[in-house]
């Protein structure tokens, strides 16, 4: 049954919204209010599910070769950061860089002048895209350009990068052009944040990798390895979802400007995201169509690509979440036609291996 996947977040939700009620009805002490309240809470968790599909099979890729002691922690661990961590904490800190005050002065500030610190929080956007953007690319373009990557799904573009996978450092190099020739058409000023934070985006994917490296060469048992790999694997996943929620954080401002609702809110649809991952990497979904992990990474692309793009131009979100959509169903209907013409080889794949340990959905 899938409701098994969806019951923590639907408990969630609920607690959630509880919570919102009482905001809602402390600040505008009507029903009326508390109900605008509720309404806002919901549209942000169905947001951040429309946008966050592709993050959720992202997830799902990694997720499916971690032990299930590390497959909890996400779900556990990784919901606390997810929730409190990046749509709590990572606005703060924001606001307390950029305005140049302490932790409990930008609480005050999120809770007392919530105008003033959207303003604060939007002003940060080019760093913000600039980091999140090229970050998201560095892990579109490594996955078309991965050694171990045999299947196509758009032959016409994978096939020539599977030829240029053997020159090193080609996706950095990439990333970085783009830097530069996007920061050519913004302000000087923000043309040096933009690329600053970017490089830090290419050094944050680096270091991930290289803790990950590191942590699976060191140690001779074999459960030890894997914990430690589990842990690398872990990291990866925190840093890549947020990523993906810079732009949902940003973009809630245009339906509240309430540090907490949009909390509530984003932190929703992330729980179901992860719910959703655990699903999809339970069911097999990934090797029962094989083109649905392309469609993914396609749009991971497109995502970066947009986000570096909006230092320059206004893309609405409604945009972003329709290509990532585009692209995963393409993909999916793909899927299913190549397991139709192919269903020997669909049959095989219908069986997924199962991770050791019960389920975490379960």
């Amino acid at each position: 049954m899938l409701l098994k996947y969806y019951k923590g977040s639907f408990l969630f939700t609920g607690i959630c919204l509880a919570i919102a009620a009482w905001l809602g009805f402390q600040s505008t002490g009507t029903l009326p209010g508390t109900l605008g309240v509720l309404w806002i809470v919901l549209v942000l968790g169905v947001l951040e599910v429309s946008l966050s599909f592709d993050n959720a099979v992202v997830n799902a890729t990694v997720l499916r070769d971690m032990d299930d002691k590390w497959r909890r922690r996400f779900l556990t661990w990784g919901i606390l950061i997810a929730v409190f961590g990046m749509r709590i904490v990572f606005p703060l800190a924001i606001v307390a860089i950029a305005a140049h005050m302490g932790p409990i002065e930008a609480i005050k500030l999120a809770a007392g002048d919530p105008v003033r610190y959207e303003q604060i929080i939007t002003s940060a956007h080019v760093g913000i895209s600039g980091f999140g953007g090229s970050f998201l690319a560095m892990v579109g373009l490594n996955f078309f350009l991965d050694d171990e990557k045999e299947e196509h799904w758009l032959s016409i573009i994978e096939r020539p990068l599977a030829a240029l996978r053997e020159i090193s450092g080609l996706a950095t190099g990439i990333v970085l052009l783009a830097l530069y020739g996007i920061s050519q058409f913004i302000p000087a000023e923000e043309a040096m944040t933009f690329i600053t934070a970017g490089i830090f985006g290419l050094l944050t994917y680096i270091a991930v990798h290289a803790i990950g490296v590191l942590l699976e060469g060191d140690g001779d048992a074999a459960t030890g390895a894997a914990a430690k790999s589990g842990f690398a694997a872990f990291l990866y996943l925190e840093v890549l979802d947020a990523s993906f929620s810079f732009d949902g954080v940003i973009g809630a401002f245009a339906l509240s400007n309430n540090l907490f609702i949009i909390a509530l809110g984003l932190g929703i649809g992330a729980m179901f995201v992860r719910s959703m991952t655990i699903m999809l990497v339970d069911k097999g979904t990934l090797t029962q169509y094989r083109y649905l992990e392309h469609g993914a990474f396609y749009a991971i692309i497109a995502l970066a690509a947009i986000m570096l793009l909006s230092v320059r131009f206004e893309i609405p979100e409604t945009i972003t979440g329709l290509i990532g959509a585009t692209l995963i169903g393409l993909s999916f209907w793909a899927s299913v036609r190549s397991n139709r013409k192919h269903p020997d080889q669909a049959l095989a794949s219908a069986d997924p291996v199962q991770p050791t340990g019960k389920s975490v959905g379960a």
